[in-house]
């Protein structure tokens, strides 16, 4: 089927009149129009798009365009588990990890989260031995949600204590083990194909680390978090060991499945069932809320306005607590890896902008190192504030409230500036646009709450701009170059071969 055209309607959106923040303000009921509260399981989430330059007549057009790529039979499709990844021929059924959409996906997830339950559970029984540390190793979405959670959630008190290993550069690998003991330490292999070159080197070198530290059965210590069961037996970890789940879960959308085991081995399965509640929480609003309240539909809407008829071509994300500050990086993959595309789902040139490059980092360092771009350079760039209302500390109540007040205050002088009348250097023009979500407090229900959202908002995007947010084509080229200068069987041009040369890379 062709896709439709909506060209005419993407040039309206452009030719639309651009009001400032300060006169869209003059609206008194703008803060219950773009302002809005979702009771979710970990407590209330403020979603604030108040200080974006959404208005009724850009929603409007954005609505009319989703309308006429059928957004709303698009999102039906995606929780009915229909092959909306097209590509590939698979469906995306991640949501269903959380019990949410496909019922017969939702029950093979159950199957699966009951398996890697029961392993939970034994391991903190003791049944294994005891086991104080996990290397979880892994790369790209195998990786990066694992590394989030337990950054955001297990700094304390986790029953397993949890390392993240992604780089195949070895001094990653040697200081997780360097904080472990062989004798005390479980291996996880999390790769959806089982075949992912970096994760596997990590693995076999991390096993002869337990063979050199003792461990008579290395192979007996690994856990295996795949969609490919076969292949992690082939590779030697034992059956009972393998952790698998669905082929139609993607990678970057994965960590609600079993590559979530290190999660749940830090938190308890409680904490895990929890994290899970929160992102179902947010599926249903997507599902069943109408536009104008939908908070993900807004979020996407901001966007594609910026996007697309403001050409920004970059988005800001800053968390403004430390115990978020890996979700910059993870967003960076959801978002890029997602929607940075060039042609459309059917295959032709996409016209128009893709995904923004999604960049960030946590509050209040962020402040002193690149705000003033945000404020005084010449490229427009929405931010996004997240920030959470109860402190992660016991120290002096004054931090957060420094940390918040510095949160707001930035929202705050992007939108009013401050003219310098005397010395444009020191003139801020203001009117720079900004979003804010504040959590209550940050538990694994809100963690999962808010990765729901922009999953969802991702997914929003991807279906007005009529493209697959589900493959990641992109990311093979330069890996099976990668494999030619291993195997030595191919030549380059004359810059990497002297790089080559230069590096002593005999091939």
């Amino acid at each position: 089927m062709a896709a439709p055209d909506t060209a005419p309607l993407w040039t309206a959106l452009e030719a639309l009149p651009r009001p400032t923040l300060a006169q869209l303000f003059g609206d008194a009921a703008r803060l219950d129009r773009y302002v809005t509260v979702l009771d979710l399981p970990g407590g209330p989430i403020r979603f604030d798009w108040s200080k974006t330059h959404l208005s009724p007549e850009v929603e409007g057009v954005l609505g009319d365009i989703g309308a006429a790529v059928d957004l709303d039979a698009s999102r039906e499709a995606l929780f009915a588990g229909a092959l909306i990844n097209n590509t590939e021929g698979r469906a995306a059924t991640h949501m269903a990890e959380r019990g949410v959409g496909n019922p017969a996906a939702a029950e093979e997830a159950e199957r699966f989260h009951e398996r890697m339950q029961a392993l939970v559970e034994v391991i903190h029984e003791g049944l294994l031995g005891e086991v104080k540390s996990l290397i979880h190793i892994g790369i790209g979405g195998s990786a990066l949600g694992p590394a989030l959670a337990i950054d955001a959630l297990a700094r304390e008190d986790a029953k397993v204590a949890v390392h993240v290993v992604s780089n195949v550069d070895a001094a990653a690998l040697a200081a997780a083990t360097a904080k472990c003991d062989p004798a005390t330490t479980m291996i996880a292999v999390a790769s959806k194909t089982f075949t992912t070159t970096e994760t596997l080197m990590n693995a076999t070198s991390a096993l002869d680390w337990l063979r050199e530290g003792g461990v008579e059965d290395p192979y007996g210590r690994v856990v295996a978090l795949t969609a490919a069961p076969e292949k992690a037996v082939a590779w030697g970890v034992d059956e009972t060991r393998v952790l698998p789940f669905a082929e139609t879960v993607g990678g970057r959308y994965s960590l609600w499945s079993s590559i979530g085991f290190p999660i749940a081995l830090a938190l308890g399965w409680d904490g895990f069932a929890a994290f899970l509640a929160g992102a179902a929480a947010i599926d249903h609003h997507f599902l069943e809320a109408p536009a104008a309240e939908n908070v993900v539909i807004r979020a996407a809407f901001a966007d594609l306005y910026y996007t697309q008829a403001r050409r920004c071509a970059s988005r800001a994300v800053f968390a403004y607590d430390e115990r978020l500050a890996l979700l910059p990086s993870y967003l960076q993959q959801l978002e890029m890896e997602s929607n940075g595309k060039r042609v459309t789902a059917q295959g032709a040139p996409l016209p128009r902008p893709s995904a923004p490059v999604t960049w960030g980092g946590v509050g209040t360092d962020a402040q002193h190192a690149v705000f003033q771009l945000l404020h005084q350079g010449t490229h427009l760039i929405p931010v996004d504030f997240l920030a959470v209302s109860v402190p992660g500390h016991d120290f002096d109540p004054a931090h957060h409230r420094t940390l918040l007040a510095n949160c707001f205050a930035q929202g705050a002088a992007l939108m009013a500036g401050k003219p310098g009348p005397d010395d444009m250097a020191r003139d801020y023009p203001g009117d720079r646009p900004s979003a804010t979500i504040l959590c209550d407090e940050l538990g694994a229900a809100t963690l999962g709450s808010l990765i729901a959202f922009h999953e969802h908002r991702t997914f929003v995007s991807a279906m007005m701009l009529g493209i697959n947010p589900f493959d990641q084509f992109g990311v093979e080229l330069g890996k099976a170059i990668a494999k030619s200068i291993e195997t030595g069987g191919a030549s380059f041009d004359a810059s990497t071969e002297a790089l080559l040369e230069a590096a002593g890379i005999g091939r």
